[in-house]
């Protein structure tokens, strides 16, 4: 294993083929960046494996396109929504399956367009309900605050985002939604583009009292593909803590990020 990682480790750091080390570092740097003025289009892919009693799977390609505006000189808007298509197997039964469109998380950072020292923006976050399975949807739209701050120096960012959403309408038979997101973030990135880093995901269902918890280490490369610049990012999944009956065994992650630089 420690080989096999050690080989995937110098296949991204040395993956820049047909773009410039400067380029695949600037890049690679604003990528970092949840809030950066930078248009992409990432295709997030995680699978997990044994979860719940009946040892169920369940794979989520998050579709993820991130857009800034510019409302002036000084304050940039950037837009970024979470389009989740999940196939799961054994999760709600043995030999059950479902597969759709879950729910919809749509987000607008507000940001000044020229901070130094600290990177930050703030605005809305709106849960919209887009689930095509009774399993896989809430069946509520709802609305709450967003933030995220973040820290470059030397190759390396260390930030984190938050939100809080509640339910404001939506069917009257399902619970109602409050539910808070928090993933801190670190990332080192070398001179090529190529990085190392992890994140936290911790979602917090404070109507049912129950925490879910993921540490995602990853390793990345920016590249081109002829014209199209473009990074991968690939890593494992560790469930840390999740509801009754909801743990993963293990998953792993596979992300494509289409770039699309000024």
């Amino acid at each position: 294993m420690k080989k096999i990682l050690l080989s995937a480790v110098i296949l991204f750091a040395s993956w820049q083929f047909g773009m410039a080390q400067d380029d695949a570092a600037e890049l690679a740097k604003k990528l970092a960046n949840p809030i950066a003025s930078l248009i992409s289009v990432p295709f997030q892919n995680n699978t997990d494996y044994g979860i719940g009693a009946w040892q169920g799977t369940r794979n989520t390609l998050n579709i993820q396109p991130v857009v800034p505006i510019a409302i002036n000189k000084n304050l940039n808007m950037i837009t970024r929504i979470v389009i989740p298509v999940v196939t799961q197997y054994n999760i709600t039964a043995p030999g059950e399956r479902q597969s759709g469109l879950s729910d919809a998380v749509m987000s607008a950072f507000f940001s000044p367009a020229n901070s130094e020292k600290l990177t930050w923006g703030v605005g809305p976050a709106l849960l919209l309900p887009t689930g095509t399975d009774d399993f896989l949807t809430t069946k509520k739209f709802g609305m709450g605050p967003t933030a995220v701050a973040l820290k470059q120096s030397n190759g390396w960012t260390v930030g984190g985002l938050i939100n809080q959403i509640w339910s404001v309408a939506g069917n009257d038979e399902r619970p109602d939604v409050s539910q808070m997101f928090v993933q801190p973030f670190v990332v080192y990135n070398w001179k090529t583009g190529a990085g190392v880093g992890a994140n936290m995901e911790w979602t917090q269902n404070w109507k049912a009292s129950t925490t879910t918890l993921w540490l995602n280490p990853n390793i990345s490369a920016v590249t081109s593909l002829g014209k199209q610049k473009t990074q991968f990012v690939v890593g494992p999944r560790i469930n840390l803590a999740a509801p009754e009956g909801g743990k993963a065994d293990w998953g792993w992650r596979a992300v494509v990020i289409f770039l699309f630089p000024k």
